[in-house]
């Protein structure tokens, strides 16, 4: 697997799409901080983190609103292993007009995009959510 991100991504979307209540990704310190962006602003349930050394692994519960369509209808990974997307503080917008959040990979740690602008603290834009 070339890009672990990618594959985070996607596996929320197909596991939603199947209407599961759980998924499971193997650990890393990058998309377990972008589980616990998703789960503070409310695109994810809770998190829990599981194994120990090689065998680690985290699973997140999956969202629903009430007509039962899941809370993340979209996802893109915008920053690829081909094709770097950096963005000064300044360049920082809010995806599908503020609908969306932007995850943003800054000197400072992960960032939303609304916390970037805030701090103004620029980076690489790895992925976008709606």
């Amino acid at each position: 697997m070339t890009d672990p991100i990618a594959d985070m991504l996607i596996r929320i979307k197909n596991a939603q799409a199947a209407k599961k209540v759980v998924v499971s990704f193997g650990y890393s310190k990058i998309k377990f901080e972008i589980a616990k962006i998703l789960e503070n602003k409310g695109y994810l349930g809770t998190i829990e983190r599981y194994g120990r050394k090689n065998g680690r692994f985290f699973e997140a519960e999956l969202l629903y609103d009430k007509s039962g369509g899941p809370k993340i209808s979209g996802a893109r990974r915008v920053s690829k292993s081909s094709r770097r997307v950096y963005k000064g503080w300044r360049e920082i917008y809010a995806p599908f007009g503020g609908m969306g959040l932007a995850i943003y990979s800054t000197p400072k740690g992960l960032k939303t995009d609304r916390e970037a602008r805030k701090e103004k603290v620029g980076g690489e834009l790895l992925l976008e959510i709606w």
